[in-house]
């Protein structure tokens, strides 16, 4: 009675050759890389949303931009909102103090800080995005790494079959039944990085939104003192004195 054949995806490995193997290879490290990023990108995430909201909140109970940047001086800035805010003052200062004494700062005191302001966001929106093309690349290319692994396991399977001098069922069924898993695995690669690219795309277009929305009251804070509610009016910042509103000072569009 001949022994039953151990089987499978150990198998499969010890009896291919170098291309497949590096094949293999390469798919295990995006797997790694995938989850490295899953992990570093939701505590990242988190950890922002977290600075985020606690900055909102003190923010929008200060009594006035001064104390805003007091709180930033002191504890830092540590999230985008706070980042913006404490580039935004900077910028207001900075202008007023010294004028425009450089190309980048030519033009009036606002067009100074909408730049300033449009810089910071972009920086922002590069930091979110940080490692979501690696995402995107394994999730489109992890399934065809594996399917060209099946391929070049059947094809090696076929051989080896052909020059042992037999075609039965039995013979067929394991060697192709394991090059198959090849597929297996490259789908196991590219599923949670299609959804991890997702999450964090609808994540971060949500975090920029907000943040979008924010530079808009924070420019009718530093050009105004008031901020332009949606109806059309305005409220002053608490207990902040209001600057009479100038049509020369306010960014295009507002």
């Amino acid at each position: 009675m001949n022994p039953t054949p151990q089987l499978g995806f150990e198998h499969f490995i010890t009896q291919t050759d170098g291309l497949g193997k590096a094949l293999f290879a390469i798919l295990v490290v995006m797997s790694l890389a995938t989850w490295y990023l899953i992990i570093v990108k939701a505590v990242s995430n988190a950890r922002t949303r977290r600075r985020s909201n606690a900055f909102m909140q003190h923010f929008w109970n200060a009594t006035s931009l001064e104390a805003v940047d007091r709180e930033i001086t002191t504890h830092g800035a540590n999230d985008p909102f706070s980042h913006l805010t404490s580039h935004a003052l900077y910028a207001r200062q900075h202008h007023a103090r010294f004028g425009a004494a450089k190309l980048e700062e030519a033009g009036s005191q606002s067009d100074f800080v909408t730049r300033t302001m449009r810089k910071v966001i972009d920086e922002e929106t590069a930091k979110l995005e940080n490692g979501l093309t690696l995402l995107a690349s394994v999730g489109s290319t992890a399934p065809f790494v594996g399917l060209f692994g099946t391929v070049w396991g059947v094809y090696h399977a076929l051989v080896a079959i052909g020059q042992g001098g037999g075609a039965t069922i039995d013979r067929i069924a394991g060697p192709v039944g394991e090059a198959l898993i090849m597929t297996g695995v490259g789908l196991a690669v590219a599923i949670p990085a299609v959804l991890a690219y997702n999450f964090f795309t609808r994540s971060n277009r949500v975090l920029l939104s907000r943040l979008d929305a924010f530079a808009h009251d924070l420019f009718a804070f530093l050009t105004t003192g008031q901020q332009i509610a949606p109806a059309g009016n305005v409220h002053p910042l608490k207990n902040a004195p209001a600057a009479p509103q100038r049509p020369d000072v306010l960014a295009p569009g507002q």
